[in-house]
């Protein structure tokens, strides 16, 4: 009988004192004032950056010429997969790749791996004399993914995939998934960070 009359005074004590104290006070409640904290973690960021050239290894066309592509890519990929960057890939008409002079696949970067190490995103896809010489096509909102490892010339890699089209044209080294994978790329110049 005497711990129930004591529980409800110490209780009554101690929100008087909680109700009674400043902000910041040692006496203020923790939860009233830690709790934007809790709610909102620090935010974790990856920086992952690259441009150079790259090669197949390969004649993946079977012209006789061992293909590759010049590539610039920039992107900030929060904690929870977010991200914001850019993306682009292309044959720029200096070398023969697949039949094409020129073909590019440029968008916004819109998700990533917490690693860096991948990174997705929409696209334009244009590409010249696919459809007849001189003709240029232009495929809009294309999704695309690309995967990469850190280093120099040599080191570095860069592996892209454009979903949901062109799955079985010259180059895919997936056929029938309903996308275009392309070979994994190995820089011959640039570099590729992470960080």
């Amino acid at each position: 009988m005497q711990r129930s009359l004591h529980r409800p005074a110490i209780l009554a004590a101690a929100l008087g004192l909680s109700a009674c104290a400043a902000p910041g006070d040692a006496f203020a409640p923790q939860a009233a004032i830690s709790s934007d904290r809790a709610a909102a973690p620090p935010a974790h960021t990856v920086r992952v950056t690259g441009g150079g050239t790259t090669t197949f290894d390969a004649d993946l066309d079977g012209d006789g010429d061992v293909d590759g592509s010049h590539f610039g890519f920039a992107a900030v990929i929060a904690g929870d997969g977010s991200a914001h960057g850019d993306f682009t890939c292309l044959m720029a008409g200096n070398a023969n790749f697949l039949g094409l002079r020129l073909m590019a696949v440029q968008g916004p970067v819109t998700s990533g791996a917490p690693d860096g190490r991948s990174f997705s995103g929409t696209a334009t896809v244009k590409v010249l004399n696919a459809s007849g010489p001189g003709v240029q096509s232009t495929f809009r909102d294309i999704p695309f993914v690309v995967a990469v490892t850190p280093g120099g010339p040599g080191v570095a890699t860069l592996q892209l995939t454009v979903l949901g089209v062109f799955d079985g044209v010259a180059g895919d080294v997936a056929t029938g998934n309903g996308n275009y994978d392309l070979a994994r790329e190995t820089l011959t110049t640039g570099q590729i960070t992470i960080y």
